[in-house]
């Protein structure tokens, strides 16, 4: 098939090439002129992934209307530019595709899932499905190549199984999902962990902060994606745990990253001064804290990574709060 990919970041780079393996024609669109040269001239992104060989069938662009000239439009840009690029898709767009969105988060202004945002934006006669590619992955081992389990989620089932069918091979295995509230909320959610995660062992505590952390951390956001209208069995599926484990745990999170930098220097101050990436974890503390508390929904963790991004607390002085609240049982 015909694909066309917006987004010549990490993600976008490492997925289209899982469908050039797959034999799909795919183009993807940059905003910097730099990657789509390395992409199309010398078969590489140097800017994400130095040294490595793309398959060479790979191309890319900075003509818009040339990219979404395709059966399906994939969307590998951040959470916080979705509806910005969905507009632009929408006002381009000459005929129906399937949409493929892979930012995890929610919008930062309404607090949508990104699927509702896609579908808001884009008219229904433009769209045969929109689907969310998302679950335990990092760009960096799959543009190697390494073995990776993700899910396809909509309420489409067709569209769903396409994308399925569209990604599937020997590295790269896609399992189909309806559950579209729960799925995107577990993504989300993980990021928040993620950075506190990261704080943990900037402040050179073991694996049994991490073990407690990554399992309550497991209860919020289940609390959470429930009160939404998510499924429980979800949180256990690739899209909770799953999510919650690649992320909470690898060096190459940038919520991970982003929470090391934080708890070493016992202060959230550093990492804004010197941060130059997207961290969604950030974005996403902010909307799930002001959500949970509109909803009445307990979640300690989240609140005090929110108290510490964005209120200047000491994040020694959140992990002990936390582990002074109220006994309980589980």
């Amino acid at each position: 098939m015909k694909i066309g990919i917006i987004g010549s970041g990490s993600w976008g780079t490492a997925l289209g090439q899982v469908l050039a393996d797959n034999q799909h024609e795919v183009l993807i669109w940059g905003r910097k002129l730099d990657e789509v040269v390395d992409i199309h001239l010398y078969s590489q992104n140097e800017t994400y992934f130095p040294g490595i060989k793309l398959n060479e069938s790979l191309d890319a662009t900075q003509d818009f209307e040339e990219v979404v000239n395709a059966d399906v439009v994939l969307l590998a840009v951040p959470t916080s530019a979705v509806e910005e690029v969905a507009k632009r898709l929408n006002e381009t767009l000459t005929r129906p595709v399937t949409i493929i969105n892979v930012a995890k988060g929610f919008h930062p202004e309404t607090h949508e899932l990104l699927i509702d945002v896609i579908e808001r934006v884009v008219d229904a006669e433009k769209r045969l499905g929109v689907v969310s590619l998302i679950g335990p992955s990092h760009a960096e081992e799959v543009v190697l190549r390494d073995l990776t389990t993700i899910n396809a989620v909509s309420l489409n089932q067709d569209a769903a199984e396409l994308v399925q069918n569209l990604f599937s091979n020997d590295y790269f295995r896609v399992y189909t999902n309806n559950d579209v509230i729960g799925t995107q909320v577990g993504v989300a959610i993980k990021n928040i962990i993620a950075i506190a995660s990261g704080c943990l062992q900037g402040l050179d505590y073991g694996d049994n902060a991490r073990a407690a952390l990554m399992t309550r951390g497991l209860a919020e956001m289940t609390r959470f994606g429930v009160a939404l209208g998510g499924e429980a069995e979800t949180f256990l599926g690739l899209c909770g745990v799953g999510d919650l484990i690649v992320t909470a745990t690898s060096q190459h999170s940038r919520n991970f990253q982003a929470g090391f930098m934080i708890g070493k220097n016992n202060s959230s101050q550093a990492f804004f001064d010197t941060n130059d990436k997207t961290v969604e974890g950030v974005f996403a503390a902010k909307v799930v804290h002001n959500m949970a508390k509109s909803m009445n929904v307990s979640m300690p963790i989240t609140e005090e990574v929110y108290k510490v991004v964005f209120e200047g607390k000491e994040p020694v002085t959140a992990i002990r709060e936390l582990m002074q609240r109220d006994l309980k049982a589980e």
